[in-house]
């Protein structure tokens, strides 16, 4: 008697415990796979093709002098202004650049943040920020840079806190609601920047091999 008794005391703890698990799980919602409907609008490097001496024109109107370095750059004050992760985009670890911008393309780069979460919005997701993955460049970063990859050019536009790149390859995901394919994120990406490069806002050029949009601001 007692070890039937014991056996139905087993056979209801298993029980209980398989229908604890089952509401454990009924728990943990899975991500919501959501992909946009695209509407083409050509190759991105030929819409975001505006070379160096496009960038370089509206840096040096609009820019600082370049700076030694960014104990320089903290001296300028209001004339730059030290950009950080928030609700619009997120700042990348920087290992060749600095995170300051002047008062327009801070707000350039703002505007492509917001307007990159509402349009993700429009198409029926959410919980997507844009990367920033390169900013102001003191000289002595452009060095350091030019040691690492002889490719890199000492006459960049990010000399002038005017300019700053935003990665395509990758975006913060900062909720668990959504998964979009970051192919559909980059296109809502470029749509964003093909509106503001139209408004004559900004130069924008498609780099392959960084996987980044290079944006400065007019």
């Amino acid at each position: 008697m007692k070890l039937r008794l014991i056996t139905v005391n087993v056979r209801v703890l298993i029980f209980a415990v398989f229908c604890g698990a089952m509401v454990m799980g009924c728990g943990e919602s899975e991500p919501i796979k959501k992909e946009f409907k695209i509407v083409p609008f050509g190759r991105y490097s030929a819409k975001f093709g505006d070379l160096n001496d496009k960038h370089l024109a509206a840096a040096k109107s609009i820019g600082i002098k370049p700076v030694a370095s960014r104990k320089e750059a903290e001296k300028l004050g209001g004339k730059l202004r030290e950009i950080e992760t928030c609700k619009y985009y997120t700042v990348d670890k920087l290992t060749h650049s600095i995170p300051f911008l002047v008062p327009k393309a801070e707000n350039l780069l703002e505007t492509i943040g917001e307007n990159f979460i509402d349009s993700v919005k429009s198409k029926g997701a959410s919980g997507y920020k844009i990367i920033v993955t390169s900013v102001l460049r003191p000289e002595e970063d452009i060095k350091n840079l030019r040691r690492r990859n002889g490719n890199a050019s000492s006459n960049s536009a990010h000399r002038y806190g005017t300019t700053f790149d935003i990665a395509y390859t990758r975006f913060d995901h900062i909720d668990n609601k959504y998964t979009v394919p970051e192919a559909h994120l980059k296109h809502a990406l470029a749509e964003v920047l093909l509106d503001l490069k139209k408004a004559n806002k900004c130069y924008v050029k498609y780099e392959v091999k960084q996987g980044c949009f290079h944006i400065t601001a007019r």
